[in-house]
């Protein structure tokens, strides 16, 4: 059972936006508080990554600026960054005179980092009309054309199973049906889902069956991915495990959260429905 948001978190409130730099509108949640209910398999690793596409402040002359900016927040950080909050605090930046992108990022990246209880990385590029994004999708097997019936909307780990020859091998599944929804709106959560893992093979089907299951469940993107993680595991006892999940864009920010068991890389190329 995940744990409720605080009720003074700005998500889900009707807010006025901000017309000045406010670093106070961040409004930290603790990651412990919903850890609490995981069984979280020994040393792990990752990040969640922030893609922010609504960025922008006034040069000292008065003119705006845009930019892209990505934020990567370590998951060992003791609090994750509320989404709404997170909006807010970026929309202080518009009507502010700065030196340069410079002077921004160094702004962003001490606020963040005191509201995350941990460094966080920023990337701040300020947009051209020449400037070219690729979209990728997530590398892997797709496994969404399996033809099975779904009947659990809830989570349902039970499903998880491997395959009974007991085979070990490494292989990546990706699945683009993942949906959760806010824990404080109801608002559905889009998302595309990466599964990389060496151990016994893990039966196809049932794990789009899991990854459905999650289709009602209410709790934020980075605590999703927490889950599916710690039920693969416990379900499948993998070798390795990685579980990264690209979440669609809202309110001008996506969030992809991503949780390993070694050290690794992932992909930060933006996702075709992102």
């Amino acid at each position: 059972m995940h744990t409720p948001p605080p009720v003074q978190a700005p998500l889900g409130q009707d807010v006025s936006y901000p017309s000045s730099y406010d670093a106070g509108l961040l409004f930290p949640i603790d990651r412990a508080a919903n850890r609490q209910s995981l069984d979280i398999p020994g040393p792990w690793f990752g990040a969640d990554i922030w893609n922010a596409y609504e960025v922008s402040w006034l040069n000292r002359k008065g003119k705006p600026t845009v930019a892209l900016a990505r934020f990567i927040v370590p998951h060992d950080s003791p609090m994750l960054i509320e989404s709404k909050s997170f909006k807010l605090y970026l929309n202080s930046f518009n009507e502010e005179r700065f030196d340069n992108a410079q002077a921004v990022g160094e702004i962003m990246e001490r606020d963040l980092s005191q509201a995350a209880g941990a460094p966080v990385r920023i990337e701040l590029n300020e947009f051209s009309p020449a400037d070219r994004l690729s979209c990728q999708a997530l590398d892997g097997v797709n496994i969404d054309g399996a033809d099975i019936e779904i009947t659990a909307y809830e989570p349902s780990p039970g499903l998880l199973r491997c395959m009974p020859s007991g085979e070990i091998v490494s292989e990546t599944l990706v699945s683009e049906l993942l949906k959760s929804n806010c824990p404080v709106t109801g608002q559905p959560d889009w998302g595309s889902v990466q599964v990389r893992y060496t151990g016994p093979r893990i039966d196809r089907e049932a794990l789009l069956a899991y990854i459905v299951s999650l289709r009602r469940h209410t709790e934020f993107h980075e605590h999703c991915v927490e889950k599916m993680y710690c039920d693969i595991w416990h379900a499948c006892k993998p070798q390795s495990l990685l579980v990264y999940a690209r979440y669609t864009r809202r309110g001008g920010l996506d969030i992809n959260p991503w949780r390993s068991s070694v050290a690794t890389d992932v992909s930060v190329d933006r996702g075709l429905r992102q």
